[in-house]
This record gives structure tokens, C-alpha cells and sequence, in this order.
């Protein structure tokens, strides 16, 4: 089963490395990961997208969990969660007749045409990782697909699953973190 793992981790070197050991310590292949930084700069947040049987997916989010830089781990799998991607797909050796086709199918992804030349086409869309993965499929009918895919990106939508958040206000520079509830 493939896990989906919300992060908020201290932004330090090393950090990735230590969550990333965890997984592939135990044999777990790590299919999607992104990770940038938040609104506080000592907080980076962290999504992973990892095959873990479902027997030990409660088990990995408690070892996450210990480590050291780790502030918050949530297992977002089961919940309500937006989940998106971001897809740049090139698509060469179009024939001029199925160029105005392409176009079309694009639109209906709501994918962007992001360069053009005499020979292929780039997009950029944004997505679910199945909505990305359906385009990419059709893409094939015209011509040679290359693409590079972002990896998944999580929020979640129920409030008893969010990370503890740094927000704003605008009277202030300084970050407040979010309360969160636990389990």
C-alpha cells in the first residue's frame, strides 16, 4: 500500500537524510518526497509517499516520529487530504495535423502549454497524482513522451490531522505555531 506522510521537520542538514534512512533501513521504497520550507525558516515541511505494507505503516509513523528533527508526523492516507503534483511533460515529433487535437486535450486537463517548437510541445499541469497520470497516458497518442514530475504534495483537511503549522499575523514578524490536537 502506498503510505502518505505529512512532515514538519527542523530545518537543518541532515534532516532528510535521518527521515530517509528510516524508510530505506527498513526496505521501504520512497515513490514520491518533496520537501521545501515554511513561513518560519527553522521549520521545513516534508511529504512522502512510500510502499509500506499495512501492517507496519502505524509502526513507521511512530519511528518517524522519534527522531530527533522531527516536530510532527501525520499519516495522511486514510483522511481527507489535497493531495497535487506538478508535471512537465514534453511531447516531440507531432504531426502538424494532430497539433490543434493536443491543444484540446491540454485545455481539458486544464494543462499549460509552456513552450512550443517546430517539434514538440511542453506542458505544465498540476494535479492529482491520477489526474497527472491519465494526461501522460493520453499524451502518448501524439508522439514521444518525457516528462519530470514534482512529487506530492499533502495538506490535510480535517483539523485532527494537521501539522502544527507556523501562521502569520500581520502585525508581527514573528511566527506563531499553530495548536494542533492529538490523538
Amino acid at each position: 500500500m502506498n503510505q502518505l506522510i505529512s512532515l514538519l521537520v527542523e530545518n537543518k542538514p541532515g534532516a532528510l537524510m535521518r527521515v530517509a534512512g528510516v524508510l530505506t533501513s527498513r526496505g521501504y521504497n520512497i515513490e514520491s518526497l518533496t520537501v521545501a520550507k515554511t513561513l518560519d525558516p527553522t521549520l521545513s515541511s516534508m511529504t512522502i509517499v512510500a510502499e509500506v505494507s499495512e501492517e507496519n505503516s502505524d509502526l513507521l509513523i511512530k519511528q518517524i516520529t522519534r527522531l530527533v528533527d522531527v516536530v510532527k508526523a501525520v499519516d495522511l492516507t486514510e483522511s481527507k487530504a489535497v493531495q497535487r503534483e506538478l508535471a512537465l511533460v514534453k511531447v516531440s515529433d507531432v504531426k502538424p495535423e494532430m497539433r490543434s487535437a493536443l491543444t484540446r486535450e491540454a485545455e481539458i486537463f486544464r494543462a499549460r502549454i509552456v513552450d512550443v517548437a517546430p517539434t514538440h510541445y511542453t506542458l505544465e499541469v498540476t494535479g492529482s497524482p491520477d489526474k497527472i497520470d491519465a494526461l501522460i497516458e493520453l499524451l502518448h497518442h501524439y508522439g514521444n513522451v518525457e516528462m519530470i514530475r514534482s512529487g506530492s504534495m499533502a495538506m490535510a483537511r480535517m483539523p485532527n490531522n494537521r501539522l502544527p503549522m507556523p501562521t502569520f499575523r500581520m502585525d508581527s514578524d514573528v511566527p506563531d505555531i499553530a495548536p494542533v490536537e492529538t490523538n
